[in-house]
């Protein structure tokens, strides 16, 4: 017999699917996690994919964004399968796309429970309103920051009263430089290793560096 003890309506909520759906990504995608740390074994199992290549890097990208692994070798290795331009705009749209997924979870899952423990604190009600009116520079300083942990953010931001279209609009370009320069910084450790010479890397890992002190800079400046 079913379960009585489950309302029918739980399963007309967005909610439920997306955390059965969460489920099931993980579930299948869990097993392909230890190749985020073996870049050679990564790079091998994608170019035995052909023309699914693209999909699955833009998959394994959004997953891996929602579940919190961290996506800087998947944008490092960007670089080496599709080199600089390809491999950024890719990148890109895969850690756009998985911060707005993840951002979902946290808006949908989570900030109910989030708005009856905290609500009426002060500082919250300070946050909603600098949302209200300064949502896509909110937004903006903190993917500019050097030190903004990205996958921490992503849920922070679906916590808060911040629309949707600021959200994904900021993080789209607050994170592309730093995802041009570490594509680049990717396909340039992949030349140096085939023997082609350091200097590509050294430059990238120079852009790199003034990059990540760029907001330091403007924010002194201002």
């Amino acid at each position: 017999m079913p379960d009585q003890s489950i309302s029918p309506a739980i399963y007309r909520k967005p909610s439920f699917w997306l955390l059965v759906g969460a489920g099931v990504c993980f579930a299948w995608g869990w097993r392909y996690v230890p190749l985020l740390f073996d870049p050679p074994a990564l790079i091998a199992t994608f170019d035995r994919l052909g023309p699914w290549k693209v999909p699955v890097f833009l998959a394994i990208h959004i997953l891996a964004t929602v579940f919190g692994v961290p996506g800087t070798v998947l944008v490092l290795i960007g670089g080496g399968l599709f080199g600089l331009w390809w491999g950024s705009l890719w990148s890109l749209i895969g850690a756009t796309v998985g911060a707005i997924a993840a951002f979902a979870v946290a808006r949908y899952l989570l900030q109910d429970w989030f708005r009856r423990r905290f609500g009426r604190h002060k500082y919250l009600n300070r946050l909603d309103q600098l949302m209200d009116t300064h949502s896509l520079n909110c937004v903006l300083a903190v993917r500019f920051a050097p030190l903004s942990p990205f996958n921490l953010v992503n849920f922070l931001f679906g916590l808060t009263s911040v629309p949707l279209s600021a959200y994904a609009l900021g993080t789209l370009i607050g994170i592309a430089p730093g995802t041009v320069a570490y594509t680049w910084v990717g396909l340039a450790s992949l030349e140096a290793i085939e023997g082609k010479g350091l200097w590509h890397l050294t430059w990238a890992l120079g852009c790199l560096a003034l990059l990540s002190l760029a907001p330091l800079w403007w924010r002194r400046r201002a």
